[in-house]
């Protein structure tokens, strides 16, 4: 019996390509204060596996959500927005 699991997908912009086939992406969520309704952004930064070293700095990607590869990555690059 296989188990079909939604996996997490998120779109933001490479920041970091120095590491070998990985790649750091960092994420903006825009929220909304619960009491006062201002609009906010909250940026994250997560580390992507990027087999080719195919995605530079400045890129658009999709990352989603992997089994771990290493104690910090847990996404890898899906494609090029």
């Amino acid at each position: 019996m296989t188990t079909s699991i939604k996996k997490q997908q998120l779109i933001g912009t490479v920041v970091s390509d120095k590491m070998t086939k990985t790649v750091v992406v960092k994420v903006d969520i825009k929220k909304r204060h619960s009491k006062y309704k201002k609009s906010y952004t909250v940026s994250k930064r997560f580390k992507a596996h990027d087999e080719n070293n195919e995605y530079k700095v400045g890129d658009r990607v999709t990352i989603e959500s992997i089994r771990p590869i290493s104690k910090e990555k847990k996404f890898k690059v899906i494609q090029k927005m």
